[in-house]
């Protein structure tokens, strides 16, 4: 007969819950890298056609329908995001995990000085 493990704490639960949605983040995160590389590349190779073969209309028409498609593709949901995470570094709720980011970072730093030696 098997030994069955205690349910695990409220903090257990969720410390399981947060690395369940990192991993999620970071598969997700790993395929738009992947993507924002196929764009810039797909982007690369038709501006060095449009310079080898078009004049300065054709390129800057190019140029503003890149504009016109990165925005509508809605970049400026990824700038959100960003602005938003770091609206909530900054509230005195995540004043804890500043400081123990922080202390962390002095750690580290101490640490390499230490071995460094």
């Amino acid at each position: 007969m098997s030994k069955q493990r205690p349910p695990p704490n409220d903090w257990d639960k969720m410390w399981f819950d947060y690395n369940k949605a990192l991993k999620a983040w970071m598969g997700s995160f790993e395929s738009l890298q992947r993507a924002t590389d196929d764009v810039q590349s797909k982007y690369r190779d038709a501006m060095e056609k449009a310079v080898k073969e078009s004049n300065d209309k054709t390129i800057n028409k190019l140029i503003e329908n890149w504009k016109k498609a990165m925005s509508d593709s809605g970049i400026n949901v990824f700038k959100q995001f960003g602005d938003d995470w770091q609206k909530v570094l900054s509230q005195s709720s995540m004043y804890q995990v500043r400081t123990y980011g922080e202390a962390m970072n002095k750690f580290a730093e101490t640490w390499q000085k230490m071995w460094k030696k």
